[in-house]
């Protein structure tokens, strides 16, 4: 990161949003991947990297870690051994250089974590770039991709982006240049929430 602040633009503007477990996931059921350790430290990077601000809720706040949690356990499965040792690793890393595990940081030491890893310079964390660039992602997957998926909870992300929701028709007023979105509030899938 060049200014060494992380910031809720800076996610933001850094990825697209189609999720990818959108694509390939049938309906999921509440399958869970991770322990309530692991639950904990996915929670604390995701409120470093998308902290609640005057701008809306955090990541958390959003449902990202229930959405990455339900997608491990599910369509990204494959995926799940891997992303385990990355927290693991993020864990060993920030007790090497900050002194204590990530969820137990100040929010100054776990944004230099994060900075080390971006930058992949975190000593003996091989692929730290790498992991934080996929939690990142799925991070922001979380927070504006349909609510059916467990995150974008209350449809706030998609009010943080002025998204208005699926339309299945517009009309000509809803055409206009000026014409301010109304929101749906409805997932693709229909009133049911997976959250």
């Amino acid at each position: 990161m060049r200014d060494q602040t992380l910031t809720r633009r800076t996610v933001i503007a850094s990825a697209a949003f189609v999720p990818l477990a959108a694509l390939t996931a049938t309906a999921q059921a509440k399958k869970l991947a991770l322990t309530p350790v692991q639950r904990r430290t996915l929670e604390a990077i995701l409120d470093r990297l998308v902290p609640k601000d005057e701008l809306g809720p955090g990541a958390v706040e959003m449902g990202a870690a229930e959405y990455i949690d339900r997608s491990l356990a599910d369509a990204l499965a494959a995926e799940k051994v891997a992303f385990l040792a990355g927290l693991t690793r993020t864990d060993q890393f920030a007790t090497a250089s900050q002194g204590a595990a990530f969820a137990e940081l100040s929010g100054e030491k776990g944004d230099a974590v994060l900075t080390a890893m971006e930058a992949g310079t975190a000593g003996g964390f091989s692929d730290a770039q790498g992991f934080f660039n996929r939690v990142r992602r799925l991070t922001l997957e979380g927070m504006f991709g349909d609510p059916y998926y467990g995150g974008n909870k209350n449809f706030a992300g998609w009010d943080l982006i002025r998204y208005p929701g699926a339309k299945l028709a517009v009309t000509p007023q809803d055409q206009r240049m000026s014409a301010v979105p109304t929101p749906v509030r409805r997932s693709v899938w229909g009133d049911q929430h997976g959250h």
